[in-house]
């Protein structure tokens, strides 16, 4: 029996198990006790689901439907852009400017960041007294504490936060398309947007489904930016669900881990539906 592909599977085996699977399974079934963190959960059955999802003067039914209707926000706004905006500009260095890899560089390095530092950066530039955006632009807007504003920042960090990756994948995608497609397209008589639309866009078809569908999920697990940028305001208008999970888990007070796994749970649930339907959609056909 030739044991030698454990060798290499198993380590990465051993942590899926570990880190992800394990706590998955055990977040599921917390999700139906009654858990302070402390003693022993209780099980309540679906006590938790009925109490968040239909019970309607519970705090935690508000809490969930706020939660999800933000997070959903924050999705559709950040998702079409973190995708456009990395394959233009992925497009645009495709065609190997001058200074090519000082741009590469530069739309790169944001992704390498922590989200703490990136938000401490935006926080400073999006101050309403001290930054130099209103500073320079002559505004006198409160980014963080007013809407629309609120909304905009958090789209415009998220964005130059994230285009790093997906350009890459794109210029990897893009420098796999022969030529000659291109210089066919050309005798033809199509233009340069007829060849992006003809030929560009179907010849990554399935890195553009892989970085929509990563994308997206990424996005729903939105945590760092509002918590530290608008601090979930103004009046929780970008209070993600993830924020209610962490107050209701870990926040100040009693613990109510099972409450907050149930609401884990909805959250993971709404993001293999939305991912199922984006496969469904975008996947590949012959």
């Amino acid at each position: 029996m030739n044991l030698s592909p454990l060798i290499y599977i198993g380590p990465h085996l051993i942590l899926f198990l570990v880190f992800f699977f394990i706590p998955t399974l055990f977040g599921i079934y917390i999700s139906f006790t009654n858990w302070d963190l402390i003693n022993q959960p209780e099980f309540v059955g679906l006590a938790n689901y009925q109490e968040i999802l239909f019970n309607k003067e519970s705090t935690f039914h508000t809490q969930l439907y706020t939660g999800l209707g933000n997070t959903f926000q924050f999705v559709l706004f950040t998702v079409p852009a973190c995708i456009a905006v990395p394959l233009l500009l992925a497009a645009g260095l495709h065609a190997k400017p001058k200074g090519m890899g000082f741009f590469q560089a530069l739309f790169y390095v944001p992704t390498l960041f922590s989200v703490s530092a990136v938000m401490i950066i935006w926080a400073m530039l999006f101050h309403v007294t001290f930054g130099p955006i209103n500073h320079y632009f002559k505004l006198d807007t409160n980014w963080v504490s007013v809407q629309p504003y609120a909304w905009v920042a958090l789209v415009i960090v998220t964005v130059w936060w994230c285009i790093g990756a997906n350009m890459i994948i794109y210029q990897a995608a893009l420098g796999g398309i022969p030529k000659e497609y291109f210089e066919a397209a050309s005798i033809d008589g199509a233009g340069s947007v007829q060849r992006f639309f003809k030929i560009t866009l179907p010849s990554i078809k399935g890195q553009l489904m892989y970085t929509v569908v990563i994308t997206t999920i990424a996005q729903f697990n939105v945590y760092g930016q509002p918590l530290m940028l608008t601090k979930g305001g103004p009046d929780s208008s970008t209070t993600v669900l993830l924020m209610y999970i962490q107050q209701n888990a870990f926040g100040s007070g009693q613990s109510i881990a099972g409450i907050a796994s149930a609401m884990a749970v909805v959250l993971g649930v709404c993001i293999m539906i939305v991912s199922a339907i984006q496969f469904f959609f975008l996947r590949q056909r012959d």
